[in-house]
């Protein structure tokens, strides 16, 4: 197996990869051509076919293929220009190759989590918690081997979890800086502010955005899980709820990025700014192992609105 992360620019490639996207455009000269999209669990590549001819066997977006081309460079992105496709056949690829996975230990990441849940001092927020995370197995074992988004950050199995874990963890740092903020909210908060990703971004192989995510998004539908938990539990404070659903609302910081409203509490601020600092910060190590040995310029990263470079070492 040669897995997309060691493509070099000029390598000749003959393996099967997992066609997450097909497209059929059109040249200006009229000729038909395919824009692909291929991963593996190290990355994704795009993938043209430039010529319709008889090696490029029936295949559609989600089947494993069998594909041969070379390498190639356009506006310094790597991409392969294939001359031969043909559906894999059973034996011929391990579908674990083909599934992006966290790093880290799973089991050990939802121990942390959960030790988090225990820690807080208030009841209702911790009934809260356990609703979600101990009580439904069906919601334990998503969030457990969900992404975190479709691309960008986090976009692999366990991405969710990792994700909401490290900002559970900054936010309880920024509690011991700034006693000012509630921790039982604020973790909370956390912990809970990405959970309607289960329904908006669809499981591997295809991670992609459901229906209800294109219509929805993962802010709303995350706030309307969390409302009807907080209906089950008696007594459950009612400015509480309103402070906690606004953390959830407010937590991409701007209505530009997508929030339905602006951060109106120290909570919500605190949140959004653990949130945006995981999520850029993935982001520039992902860039960076994808770099490998390339200590250059890596050019302009959309996501972080900058040209990047690895640091030196001196």
């Amino acid at each position: 197996m040669v897995f997309i992360t060691d493509f070099n620019e000029g390598d000749m490639i003959s393996n099967v990869y997992l066609c997450k996207n097909k497209q059929t455009g059109t040249t200006k000269s009229g000729k038909t051509y395919y824009n692909l999209e291929l991963v593996d669990k190290t990355g994704s590549i795009a993938g043209k076919v430039w010529e319709l001819s008889n090696a490029i066997g029936h295949f559609e977006s989600k089947n494993f293929i069998k594909v041969d081309g070379q390498v190639t460079s356009f506006n310094n992105e790597l991409q392969l220009n294939i001359k031969k496709i043909r559906i894999a056949d059973e034996g011929e690829y391990s579908e674990a190759d083909y599934m992006p996975c966290t790093k880290k230990d799973i089991e050990q990441m939802y121990k942390d989590l959960m030790a988090l849940v225990e820690s807080l001092d208030k009841d209702y927020y911790k009934v809260l918690l356990k609703k979600f995370f101990a009580e439904d197995p069906a919601f334990v074992k998503e969030f457990k081997n969900h992404s975190a988004a479709k691309s960008i950050h986090h976009g692999y199995i366990g991405g969710l979890l990792e994700h909401s874990l490290a900002v559970a963890k900054m936010c309880d740092y920024y509690t011991t800086y700034y006693p000012v903020l509630n921790r039982d909210l604020l973790i909370t908060a956390a912990l809970l502010h990405d959970i309607g990703k289960v329904y908006e971004i669809s499981k591997f192989p295809e991670n992609d955005y459901t229906d209800a995510g294109q219509l929805l998004g993962h802010i709303v539908m995350g706030t309307m899980m969390i409302r009807d938990k907080i209906n089950t539990i008696d007594n459950f404070p009612a400015k509480a709820a309103n402070e906690l659903e606004h953390c959830i609302l407010a937590h991409h910081g701007e209505l530009e990025y997508g929030s339905p409203k602006k951060p109106a509490l120290i909570e919500a601020l605190a949140l959004s700014m653990a949130d945006n600092t995981d999520a850029k910060i993935q982001t520039f190590i992902q860039e960076l192992d994808a770099a490998k040995d390339n200590n250059g310029w890596l050019g302009f990263n959309r996501a972080l609105q900058s040209n990047i470079r690895k640091t030196s070492d001196n």
